[in-house]
């Protein structure tokens, strides 16, 4: 069984930067796409970025593009988002995810099998 576990999340000011982490669990870490998305109250989950397998191809959503870098570490099993020049509508649950299937990657949450619990993001004006 695959466990995704987040970490990093906080109360910060707009414009600052945080890193959000993942630790991943079970499975082979290296064949896998690890997603990000976040939740905002009200609001459907929404793609953030993404990370291939062992290459590393990076995929990030139009709303972040250019603030985020996200990165893998395939001996720590851990992926990374890195999150700069927050703003106040970054607010959000942050989740990471990965499916049952090799090398597969959606921008669809409901294409991903598992997820972590979660973690908070708050951007203060």
């Amino acid at each position: 069984q695959v466990q995704l576990v987040e970490s990093g999340g906080g109360l910060v000011q707009a414009g600052d930067s945080l890193a959000l982490s993942c630790a991943v669990s079970g499975g082979t870490f290296s064949s896998y796409v690890i997603a990000w998305f976040r939740q905002a109250p009200g609001k459907e989950r929404e793609f953030v970025a993404a990370i291939g397998p062992s290459s590393g191809t990076t995929y990030y959503g139009d709303s972040v593009k250019g603030r985020c870098t996200v990165s893998r570490d395939n001996a720590k099993t851990t992926v990374n988002l890195q999150m700069n020049s927050l703003k106040p509508e970054n607010t959000a649950v942050y989740y990471c995810a990965t499916t049952r299937r090799a090398y597969y990657l959606s921008f669809a949450a409901q294409a991903y099998d598992y997820w972590g619990q979660g973690t908070q993001v708050t951007v203060s004006s």
